[in-house]
């Protein structure tokens, strides 16, 4: 039996990722809705990488430095001054394909630049679509484990906990959990983790982006495991799957 197992903890929200000491956690970056679903989906479908940033008016100058495609939303809706939002069904093969997304959201990819603040040793990005990948990771690399759940302007959301819980239900036994956030995730991932879509027409979030914007077709792809079963690394400014 493996002693001295690492742990996992669950960090609810953007505002208390300070409480983690991320120096030598591998720390996951999940905003299920949808910039960790659409990050997976760019790489799955062959973009050379892609980089995230915090503000609109810096991924539009990136991309005109590299020649890539600036994208992002504020608030769920297309930010101004870019052409491309944060759809994942958006970057088909045939559109993204060795190309580099330079990609700004209200949610995660605010919260991968705190990570970076906060001198985390290792950054994935997570969410349904590559859940696989992710444990695989973690499992493998044996490190102790921070979720980050980006959420809603430093609120708690319900989508990124599934997604928390969804990674704990599947590698819990690798790791020692002595966290409430973590045992919550799990408890309400077991709940619903059979009716993940019914269950999501409750969320706050999905009536910001169904009523809204008629997104339904984006969440089935956001909750649906390992349909862009990659693994993205930040390094050097990057997200790969090398």
């Amino acid at each position: 039996m493996q002693t001295n197992k690492p742990t996992i903890h669950t960090c609810f929200s953007p505002a208390l990722l300070h409480l983690y000491d991320l120096s030598n956690a591998v720390v996951v970056i999940i905003d299920v809705f949808r910039a960790t679903s659409t990050i997976a989906a760019a790489l799955y479908n062959g973009a050379k990488c892609v980089i995230p940033v915090d503000e609109v008016a810096k991924a539009i100058e990136i991309s005109k430095q590299i020649d890539g495609i600036a994208a992002g939303e504020r608030d769920g809706k297309l930010a101004e001054g870019l052409q491309h939002g944060n759809s994942p069904l958006e970057y088909s093969k045939d559109f993204i394909k060795d190309k580099t997304l330079v990609l700004t959201t209200t949610n995660g990819t605010k919260l991968l630049q705190m990570a970076l603040d906060n001198k985390a040793s290792t950054i994935i990005t997570g969410s349904f679509p590559n859940l696989s990948a992710v444990c695989t990771f973690l499992i493998n690399e044996n490190k102790n484990v921070v979720l980050g759940c980006a959420g809603w302007k430093d609120r708690f959301n319900l989508e990124d906990t599934l997604f928390a819980g969804a990674v704990i239900a599947k590698i819990k036994e690798s790791f020692t959990i002595h966290c409430d956030s973590s045992l919550t995730a799990e408890l309400l991932y077991n709940q619903h983790k059979d009716n993940l879509i019914d269950f999501a027409s409750t969320l706050t979030h999905y009536h910001r982006l169904v009523e809204r914007f008629g997104l339904i077709e984006d969440i089935k792809f956001c909750l649906t495991p390992d349909g862009a079963n990659v693994l993205p690394l930040y390094e050097n400014g990057k997200l790969t799957t090398n």
